[in-house]
């Protein structure tokens, strides 16, 4: 065998470098997600959280000040109106005094017990000069029929007893009078005691009952206590007349109208209930996010179409999801929203052709969170690259991960 010429080695070497050289620098397929264009139904809806209320909800209060006595009603239990009970009331019990104010209550006592004893007095001298009185008119009234004295003198006699009376009357309304204020006196000498005197007493007490049928929402204030007029004790409503609240932002409330066709998810049970929007409220709100950033939102009244046995186990300030639809369609050509970029004014996507990344304008319709109807630009079957990064551009060889 002929040994190789000493230049052979240095040429040999230099096409295995050329070779190795040329095998990095060759571009390669730049490896992405694929996805493939199908047809479908779509929806564009407005989502958001909200809250479930009670349509009417009466907040029960007490009508008069006084000693409310323990509530022994409980969240969830049943109330037919005007016939369940919801609180019992008793009058408070006075308040306490000082020594100063407790000497001046006896002493206004001692008063109105002398003021009695003089008035006493006073009638006991009316019925005196009364019976004083009656006997002169009969010692009159047996002369003048003897012809002894004048008419005049038994006409005097009869005025006076007459007169005296009324006198007697009068003095003995003074007395009752006095009477009274001794016992009104007395009363206010009553003291703070255990439970108050109107234990005593079976017709003082007064009975709040149930404005309307459903059911104990909240109890405020269940325990015993001394409460004003005015204070709130129990919510009451019905469960089954239920809306949801739905807090959307100004710009979004805009779009909505009554009668639009609402998604409830998230709420718990199976699959979606089906609502529909009622009100869009016209006044607007300030609400600090949970980012803190200030947002005017709207309240957008929402009730249930489904029926009540499907969302029973549902209540008052129960949080849901809600999918307020703007739009949807049963055929709709589809681009995941991944897939698009914005190529000027336009729309485009990254088309696959052949293993290779072809820029494609596109029209785009109606948009989601998740997918855009497809107008103009791509038809079914089509692969296009989601989510393209800048390693990805026109003719770019690309292969699916």
């Amino acid at each position: 065998m002929n040994a190789l010429k000493p230049w052979a080695w240095p040429i040999g070497l230099g096409a295995v470098l050329l070779t190795g050289l040329l095998f990095a620098l060759w571009p390669r397929a730049v490896a992405v997600d694929i996805a493939t264009l199908s047809e479908g139904p779509m929806a564009v809806a407005i989502e958001d959280d909200g809250v479930t209320r009670v349509r009417e909800v009466y907040v029960v209060s007490a009508p008069i000040a006084g000693r409310m006595l323990r509530i022994e009603a409980h969240a969830g239990d049943a109330i037919e109106a005007q016939k369940t009970v919801i609180a019992t009331m008793e009058p408070a019990d006075p308040a306490f005094r000082d020594a100063r104010a407790q000497r001046e209550l006896e002493f206004t006592v001692s008063a109105a017990r002398a003021a009695q004893d003089l008035a006493a007095a006073n009638v006991r001298g009316r019925e005196a000069d009364l019976k004083l009185a009656r006997q002169e008119h009969e010692r009159a009234r047996q002369l003048f029929a003897k012809g002894i004295v004048a008419k005049a003198r038994l006409d005097n006699a009869e005025a006076g007893v007459v007169s005296l009376e009324a006198a007697l009357a009068t003095a003995q309304a003074a007395l009752r009078q006095r009477t009274f204020e001794v016992k009104t006196a007395e009363a206010s000498l009553v003291v703070p005691s255990d439970r108050g005197s109107a234990k005593a007493d079976k017709h003082c007490c007064f009975t709040i009952r149930a404005p309307v049928d459903g059911q104990i929402l909240r109890v405020m204030q269940e325990n015993e206590a001394v409460v004003p007029i005015g204070a709130p004790l129990v919510e009451v409503g019905d469960p089954a007349n239920l809306e949801i609240v739905v807090d959307l932002l100004s710009t979004d409330a805009v779009k909505v109208s009554e009668g639009d066709a609402v998604l409830i998810t998230r709420w718990g049970g199976e699959g979606a209930l089906n609502a529909r929007v009622r009100r869009v409220e016209p006044f607007g709100f300030m609400k600090v996010s949970s980012l803190g950033i200030e947002e005017q939102r709207v309240n957008v009244i929402v009730e249930l179409t489904d029926p009540h046995d499907r969302w029973r186990r549902l209540g008052h300030g129960y949080q849901i999801d809600a999918a307020i639809l703007r739009w949807q369609s049963d055929k709709v050509l589809q681009v995941p929203i991944g897939a698009l970029f914005r190529q000027g004014a336009d729309w485009a996507v990254f088309r696959v052709d052949n293993g290779q990344a072809r820029l494609t304008s596109v029209k785009i319709g109606q948009m989601n969170d998740r997918t855009g109807q497809v107008l103009e630009g791509l038809k079914a079957g089509d692969r296009v690259v989601s989510h393209p990064g800048e390693r990805v551009s026109d003719g770019t060889s690309v292969t699916g991960r």
